[in-house]
């Protein structure tokens, strides 16, 4: 950890103030990049993609209920995989108290992955989650909205993700995380209004936020290397440190 001079209250106040300028600055930016991107154009989703749901199979025009707005959250949970993206899964935990304030904001939140709807449900009830979550296995949702790639994509040694093209060895995995938000006309039209990948998606994610306001902030050697799924952190590393694993 950095190393910090202690100083007298009103000196550290002088420079509380002077940081202050740059909060303030963000949080204006902040407005600014929120403005933006509900200025951003729609395309139409002209696709009929159908979900494996507990209520059984469902378009994405159906996954909204009565609500016009649809928040997706891209979760990181494979066919084959046996357990959920720890990382997917912090975010996931985030949402589970604001999913009445969404609701009430007229926005629905679902969770789509690729694993069986079997393995779904029982991670869900494993966290202890209330989310809708359902089953894009069989249909080309992820592929199309570039958070799962192909056999044939991960040997070219290029995927596109985050709106580039990325060959970081870091990144050539089957599952990578995302939202993406759609928007539901008087018609019954679906329209793609927006998406958000990688670091992108953060803003969801209030640990990282109150992370940041204390000395060790997030305290990771990368990214994320911190994060379990909630039932599994042991005494030690509910204690401070750090586990050096990745949580990709």
């Amino acid at each position: 950890m950095q190393k910090h001079d202690v100083v007298t209250r009103d000196e550290w106040l002088s420079a509380r103030k002077a940081h202050l300028k740059n909060e303030k600055a963000l949080t204006r930016m902040r407005d600014l990049v929120a403005t933006e991107r509900r200025a951003l154009p729609w395309v139409k989703v002209e696709k009929n993609y159908l979900f494996d749901t507990p209520q059984g199979k469902k378009t994405l025009a159906e996954l909204f209920g009565g609500n016009s707005q649809l928040v997706i959250h891209h979760f990181m949970f494979g066919p084959d995989w046996e357990a959920g993206c720890p990382s997917c899964s912090l975010v996931a935990d985030h949402a589970e108290g604001a999913i009445v304030h969404l609701e009430n904001h007229g926005v629905t939140y679902v969770r789509v992955s690729r694993a069986p709807l079997a393995k779904i449900e029982a991670y869900k009830k494993r966290m202890g989650w209330k989310a809708k979550w359902v089953s894009s296995y069989g249909n080309d949702f992820n592929f199309d909205f570039h958070v799962s790639f192909s056999k044939t994509d991960l040997a070219g040694g290029a995927i596109d993700y985050n709106y580039q093209t990325i060959t970081d060895p870091n990144y050539q995995h089957d599952e990578l995380p995302g939202l993406s938000v759609f928007f539901k006309d008087e018609n019954g039209d679906v329209f793609h209004t927006y998406s958000s990948y990688a670091r992108g998606n953060e803003e969801v994610v209030g640990a990282f936020i109150y992370l940041d306001t204390t000395p060790k902030g997030r305290n990771e050697t990368e990214i994320m290397d911190w994060v379990r799924r909630h039932d599994e952190y042991d005494d030690a590393e509910k204690a401070g440190s750090a586990p050096q694993t990745s949580a990709a």
